[in-house]
């Protein structure tokens, strides 16, 4: 075709003697426009409303505050804590003062202080605006977990250094030293009632304390109980049983009053080595109690099968993959919960028949204990969660995890029946989960 000026050329046209090579071509396999290169960056769903981005490193705490259902807690490896609040996303107060990772974090029972603990050996106390109020000394190495009394402003850490300590948040002073664990103090609570302390530890004991005298009532050790380490605990809401997790993949029921394991149960599968899975997670259910509450008996409002009052459970989960939901009255397992990695953590959705755990593979599973089924799997992080928390008011689970990041779960849509309850009982309910 002879060559034209580009002002004369107009439109073009190719006859046959233009054709080198036809090529037949499928229409299905030609691409959109529009889809160029979406398929190389198919990312999971973000499940969360809210994320909060101010730390710099993994995080390992989460703490949501008894008293305002928007404030949070969080701390983690870049050595800070923050104070932030649900759908402000321009308040947040940095805690600093930690040289090590922010390894824990809690708020007293009145929501009027926070305390936080560091692998630099120190527990430091906040208001909940975020200002310091005072830095409590002592232990010689990290700070493994945080309690306060339930009844006051008493601070109880286990360290790495194998004991325990309580000082008064008020004013600094330490009260006792709990000496006696021969490792690493990594578990450990008050009782409800504040009588008693519970402990344990890598050495595989678990030790029942007078927080008076600061003297050991129990040590529980030996057959019929823990192997190796013990990683978790959690105390009965009428404070008279602690349930124990280990890295020999056991849990184990003991009597606080007398010392004696009374019930006991193991990880039903191993790792590929054949080695047992670590119990990472414990807890008893909670109990809505109305004998605590001013409003007459029975509460109004309160749907059987979301009130927890009567059925007699545990539940644990770890690294076999499993929340196994337990069955105190016949020492055996109701449902085994099977996930796709390991579970790390978990958290009561009030006193209710809802459970939240937190797995490996960065997803929040929420099971009805109930039935055994899981009824929702929130996604958003990258990798493991580490710590689970719900707001006050049950509208919000609040989630940290190793991709650096805190992410916010509306849960209102699983507690709809709670609607038809007083505030009072409401509060109530938020308040009687126990503590992980």
């Amino acid at each position: 075709m002879p060559a034209q000026d580009d002002e004369e050329q107009g439109q073009v046209f190719v006859d046959e003697s233009d054709i080198i090579h036809e090529v037949d071509v499928d229409e299905e396999d030609l691409p959109d426009a529009d889809d160029e290169d979406d398929t190389e960056n198919i990312e999971d769903p973000d499940d969360s409303i809210h994320i909060f981005t101010g730390h710099t490193g993994e995080l390992y705490a989460v703490a949501c505050s008894p008293t305002d259902p928007v404030l949070v807690a969080t701390g983690g490896g870049d050595d800070k804590g923050f104070l932030w609040k649900i759908g402000h996303a321009d308040w947040a107060s940095e805690l600093q003062g930690h040289t090590d990772s922010v390894s824990s974090l809690a708020f007293s029972s009145d929501g009027q202080l926070l305390a936080s603990g560091g692998f630099d050996g120190l527990v430091k106390v906040w208001d909940t605006f975020g200002n310091f109020k005072r830095t409590l000394e002592g232990p010689g190495g990290g700070i493994e977990w945080i309690r306060w009394h339930p009844k006051g402003h008493l601070i109880l850490s286990g360290s790495e250094d194998c004991t325990a300590w309580m000082w008064n948040a008020d004013n600094g002073n330490c009260l006792n030293v709990f000496s006696g664990h021969g490792a690493i103090v990594t578990c450990g609570d008050f009782t409800p009632d504040g009588k008693t302390i519970c402990t344990g530890s890598e050495d595989a004991t678990l030790r029942i304390w007078n927080p008076r005298s600061g003297e050991s009532i129990h040590v529980v050790r030996g057959h019929p109980y823990h192997t190796e380490g013990l990683t978790c605990l959690s105390i009965s809401s009428d404070s008279t049983l602690v349930i124990t997790g280990s890295k020999d993949g056991s849990v184990h029921i003991v009597n606080i009053t007398t010392g004696k394991v009374v019930s006991s149960c193991s990880s039903q599968t191993g790792s590929t080595d054949g080695n047992p899975e670590s119990i990472e997670c414990v807890s008893f259910a909670p109990k809505c109690n109305s004998s605590k509450m001013s409003s007459a008996r029975p509460l109004k409002g309160v749907h059987p099968e979301v009130c927890l009052v009567g059925f007699p459970w545990a539940v644990f989960g770890g690294m076999d993959q499993n929340l196994t939901i337990w069955d105190l009255q016949n020492s055996s397992p109701r449902f085994m919960c099977n996930h796709e990695e390991g579970v790390t953590c978990l958290a009561w959705l009030g006193a209710s028949k809802f459970l939240a755990t937190g797995c490996c593979d960065g997803r929040i599973c929420i099971w009805n204990c109930l039935s055994g089924e899981c009824i929702e799997t929130f996604k958003g992080h990258e990798h493991a969660i580490q710590s689970l928390a719900v707001s006050s008011n049950l509208e919000f689970l609040v989630s940290v995890s190793m991709d650096g990041t805190a992410r916010v779960f509306e849960i209102r849509d699983f507690l709809n029946i709670y609607k038809e309850l007083s505030p009072k009982c409401i509060a109530f309910m938020a308040a009687s989960v126990p503590s992980d």
